[in-house]
């Protein structure tokens, strides 16, 4: 059984999406699950339909940023981008899905600053100074700034660390975002920094009973050459298949209804 992880599309841009979703799919499926693609553009009554048939959720990286307003900021930055309201409305449909029927959710980038909004955290707008989070205008578009981050011990994500590479501690990620999580939400605790500026670079669930991870960078781009990022993927699908054996075993008719 390979288990279903459900995609949303990553923007309403087509040529991002295009350019971008394939990089999740492949990670996913070179991991043992099966991609499924939540279209954004999709009805509501649809997107809960097609997530009701996964067994986790994936939530992408995005050129969009989360509305100011929806965490309670004074101003906008003027360096905020626009809001994409599709993929914002099913982020949120996917959230609440993962949250009520505590399916295993990995959010990637703009991922980790919906679900820390969702969650009722807040985002630094826009980073200023300290390690390189953005490309600069002269690095070639298959290439990303990379900088440290520091895992905290005893966490899940140290845990995938050293499944990984034997050690927990410091990691190398790739880098490319303007903001990031600021106030942690509700049930989320930072479990990764930046040790040149202090930027989160990753969250994770306080319950031990539901496998949330959030982290800033891109696993996507770098699983065929880095051990972390593989694990990571391979744990989320671990998870899923963890969760859909419990459910089918506690509800003989499993199956059958969530595909009603």
């Amino acid at each position: 059984m390979r288990p279903r992880i459900a995609i949303p599309t990553p923007n309403s841009k087509v040529e991002y999406s295009a350019r971008t979703l394939p990089q999740y799919k492949e990670a996913v499926e070179a991991a043992g699950g099966e991609a499924v693609e939540i279209p954004i553009a999709a009805s509501p009554s649809e997107i809960a339909q097609l997530a009701k048939t996964c067994d986790a959720v994936l939530l992408p990286g995005s050129p969009a940023d989360v509305d100011p307003q929806k965490y309670g900021a004074a101003e906008r930055h003027p360096k905020t981008a626009k809001a994409d309201a599709a993929r914002d409305d099913a982020d949120e449909l996917l959230l609440q899905d993962a949250h009520n029927m505590r399916k295993p959710l990995l959010a990637i980038c703009y991922g980790v600053q919906s679900l820390n909004v969702w969650r009722s955290g807040t985002l630094i707008q826009h980073l200023e100074g300290g390690a390189q989070h953005e490309r600069s205008s002269d690095m070639p578009k298959n290439q990303w700034p990379l900088h440290a981050a520091v895992v905290e011990a005893g966490s899940r994500l140290a845990n995938i660390v050293e499944a990984a590479v034997g050690r927990a501690g410091e990691i190398t990620v790739n880098s490319s975002h303007h903001q990031s999580v600021d106030q942690p939400g509700d049930g989320l605790r930072v479990v990764a920094r930046s040790p040149q500026d202090g930027v989160i670079e990753a969250v994770e669930s306080t319950s031990a009973e539901h496998f949330v991870l959030g982290v800033q960078w891109h696993p996507e781009r770098m699983w065929r050459e880095d051990a972390v990022a593989r694990e990571m993927f391979r744990r989320l699908v671990e998870e899923a298949r963890k969760w859909h054996e419990q459910h089918a075993a506690a509800t003989p008719d499993f199956e059958t209804i969530r595909n009603s």
